[in-house]
């Protein structure tokens, strides 16, 4: 991070003692009020994600739809992403990143307001395909900021708090917009998303420094030489196949979570609202003490013992029988907060491996293939699964295990990665 990025977040500490990266336990108030726009954008856009999870059974039957059609939606949506984010890498590093993180956050508000203004299934599905288009956008041009401004040092903890929007959505997020959905119906929370999409366009306004320091260094290049930038570098290949590793991992196993829990565990219905209220409670907190962590003692070291931990709760949860669901609740808590919280010093290994000029490039090819890998092992789950004569989920231990088998390369491929010294 260069001296004039440093003075924009010094401009708002409340010391003039207090200099970026003199005290590293001090951090600008400038600083803290990005991440808070930034954690409040990603917020927006896994909101309209998991929104759309537990509205199943409304859309089966108020569209007329199946449970294949209803998947479409969620797959359409990873999809869409992982295109989007792939051919805008093109050209993202070409514009002052605050610029495209509020054009970008008025494509998710529209995007948002077709869905909740959708009157039947082919119209909510191109508002599927819309919003994931722009979220696989955002999520890139959010951790190409990060990188950008936040000291080497500190980045760990920055990307642990941005995270942390996960574990809010599910502790706060999901009972209120399901409030609403009672209350109101299910167009409500996303009327409500759009019309916060809108509100953080004007915060983001005042509060966003110009972000344009990677313009300085940066060239013109056809398409075939920015795909050259970027996959001719062997690092960078480890970094993307360390994410593709992880979320294939992650997403072989969370889509059925709910499914499995009901029919396979025996719990009931109404008790799934613990599942996300103590993951993403417990999510939260790991998010936070990883990304020190990871500041502490280092990136790769604190994501090869998260990761390796998190094999343990894969297991045990895809071959669950007939248990307390106090019992069920612990190990999805645990599965929750461990899975989740890997991607804290992951996230922080792979933002640091690559050079400045290329970050916004690369963080858009890297969230293409988080996407199209999610994509991917949902349809690889699927394909697998099946219902025995009695009804119960059958192969979801065969998951765990692919599942387990990806998280163990993911820790070797983490070896393979390099920090750029900026």
């Amino acid at each position: 991070m260069n001296r004039r990025t440093e003075d924009i977040l010094q401009a708002g500490s409340s010391s003039d003692l207090v200099e970026c990266g003199v005290i590293p336990h001090q951090v600008p108030l400038r600083e803290r009020a990005i991440l808070v726009v930034l954690a409040s954008v990603h917020f927006i856009h896994i909101m309209d994600f998991m929104m759309m999870l537990p509205l199943g059974p409304q859309f089966m039957k108020l569209f007329d739809i199946t449970p294949q059609q209803f998947g479409l939606l969620i797959s359409a949506y990873a999809f869409s992403a992982g295109v989007c984010s792939f051919f805008v890498s093109f050209f993202i590093d070409r514009f002052d990143r605050k610029h495209v993180l509020i054009l970008l956050c008025a494509g998710m508000g529209i995007a948002t307001l077709i869905c909740a203004l959708a009157n039947d299934y082919t119209m909510l599905l191109l508002g599927r395909m819309v919003a994931g288009g722009f979220s696989g956008m955002l999520s890139a041009i959010i951790f190409a900021i990060i990188a950008d401004i936040i000291p080497e040092y500190r980045r760990g903890v920055a990307t642990g708090t941005v995270m942390s929007a996960f574990s809010i959505v599910a502790v706060v997020g999901m009972p209120i917009g399901m409030l609403l959905v009672n209350l109101v119906d299910w167009r409500a929370p996303f009327y409500l998303l759009s019309a916060v999409s809108s509100l953080m366009i004007i915060i983001a306004l005042r509060v966003l420094p110009s972000l344009r320091d990677h313009l300085i260094h940066h060239q013109e290049r056809h398409p075939f030489q920015q795909l050259r930038a970027i996959f001719w570098v062997r690092n960078h290949l480890y970094a993307f196949a360390l994410i593709a590793m992880l979320m294939f991992a992650g997403f072989c196993v969370s889509p059925f979570i709910s499914t499995y829990m009901v029919i396979n565990v025996g719990m009931a219905e109404i008790d799934l609202p613990y599942l996300y209220f103590f993951g993403g409670l417990a999510t939260f907190f790991a998010a936070r003490i990883l990304g020190r962590l990871a500041d502490l003692h280092g990136k790769r070291k604190t994501f090869g013992v998260t990761a390796a931990l998190s094999v343990f709760p894969i297991l045990l949860l895809t071959h669950l029988s007939s248990v307390p669901t106090v019992f069920a609740v612990g190990i999805s808590t645990l599965f929750m907060m461990l899975v989740s919280g890997r991607f804290v010093p992951a996230m922080a290994l792979v933002t640091a491996s690559v050079t400045p000029r290329l970050r916004g490039s690369f963080l858009s090819f890297n969230t293409s293939v988080q996407q199209l890998s999610a994509g991917l092992a949902s349809l690889l789950t699927g394909s697998i699964m099946g219902i025995s004569a009695n009804g119960a989920l059958t192969h979801y231990d065969s998951v765990g295990i692919i599942a387990s088998i990806a998280t163990i390369l993911s820790i070797l491929l983490a070896v393979k990665v390099d920090s750029y010294q900026e």
